[in-house]
C-alpha cells in the first residue's frame, strides 16, 4: 500500500507539473480543448445547425450563448488521476496501457455529455448552470475515474484467478 501511494503521489506530481508547462499547455492541452469543441459541436449540429466551434469555444448562433473549455473542464485532469492510479498499481504493463487508453475514451465521453448538458443549461438556468458545473460535474467525473479503476481492478483479479486455475 505504501508503494502504491507513493508511485501515486510522484506520477501524479510529475503529470500534473507536465501539463502546467507553457509550451505542453499551449502545444497539447489548448488543441485538445479544441478538439472536444468541434466534437461537441459535431454531435450537436444535427440537431441545432445554429452551433459554432472556433478554438475552445462552443456558442449558440441565435442566443450568443457559450462555454470556453478551460483547463478543469478538459478531462485531462481527471485522466491524469486516472493514469496515476492505473501506473501506480502492480500489473503487466499491457494491461496498465489498457486501462489508461480505454479509461481515458470513458473520460473523455463522459466529459462530451458534459459539456454539451452545461451548454444548454447555460442558455436555460445560469445559476443552475453555475452550481452544476462547480458541484455536480466534477464529482461525476472523478466518480467516473473512481468506476473505471473499479473495473480495472476486478479485471485484473479475475485476471488472476483465471491464471492461478491454468496452473
Amino acid at each position: 500500500m505504501v508503494r502504491f501511494i507513493a508511485v501515486f503521489v510522484v506520477v501524479l506530481i510529475g503529470l500534473f507539473g507536465l501539463e502546467m508547462i507553457k509550451p505542453v499547455h499551449e502545444l497539447v492541452i489548448e488543441p485538445f480543448a479544441g478538439w472536444l469543441a468541434w466534437v461537441s459541436a459535431a454531435i450537436i449540429i444535427p440537431f441545432d445547425d445554429s452551433i459554432l466551434a472556433y478554438g475552445k469555444v462552443l456558442q449558440h448562433g441565435n442566443s450568443g450563448f457559450a462555454v470556453s473549455i478551460e483547463s478543469g473542464c478538459n478531462g485531462v485532469e481527471a485522466t491524469i488521476v486516472l493514469v496515476a492510479a492505473v501506473i501506480a498499481f502492480p500489473a503487466p504493463w499491457l494491461y496498465r496501457l489498457t486501462a489508461i487508453v480505454l479509461g481515458a475514451l470513458a473520460i473523455q465521453f463522459l466529459n462530451i455529455i458534459r459539456i454539451i448538458s452545461l451548454f444548454y443549461l447555460g442558455q436555460w438556468d445560469i445559476d443552475m448552470f453555475s452550481w452544476v458545473h462547480l458541484y455536480l460535474w466534477p464529482v461525476l467525473i472523478m466518480l467516473d475515474v473512481l468506476f473505471v479503476f473499479i473495473i480495472y481492478l476486478r479485471f485484473l483479479s479475475s485476471n488472476d484467478a483465471e491464471l492461478e486455475l491454468e496452473t
